[in-house]
């Protein structure tokens, strides 16, 4: 998913990022914009859909998990966290793969 954000100019943050409570998988910058996607992926909807799998129960883990990310940018010397200090809104994305399909879902919670 990395890659799909830097072909759309997204600089890409942090990947697989963990906390205590939860694990982001990819957080990327664009245009004063921080972008954390969850990444589902399926072999078949035979278990539903990779969306359905971002029950509202993983929303509230990947939400409190970005705020611990935010959090120790805060306290962070490294140089990206310029990028994530710095931003005017927060999105949630999920990256949905069916096979070898992949399907995007920008703001979607």
């Amino acid at each position: 998913m990395s890659r799909w954000y830097e072909q759309h100019g997204y600089v890409i943050v942090a990947r697989n990022w963990r906390s205590k409570r939860g694990e982001l998988d990819v957080v990327a910058r664009k245009d004063g914009v921080l972008v954390v996607c969850e990444v589902k992926a399926r072999a078949s909807n035979a278990f539903g859909t990779p969306a359905e799998a971002v029950t509202p129960a993983k929303q509230l883990k990947v939400r409190r998990a970005t705020a611990d990310f935010r959090a120790s940018m805060r306290e962070s010397n490294d140089p990206i966290a310029s990028l994530v200090n710095v931003v005017r809104a927060v999105r949630f994305d999920v990256a949905c793969v069916l096979g070898t399909q992949l399907e995007m879902l920008e703001d979607i919670f």
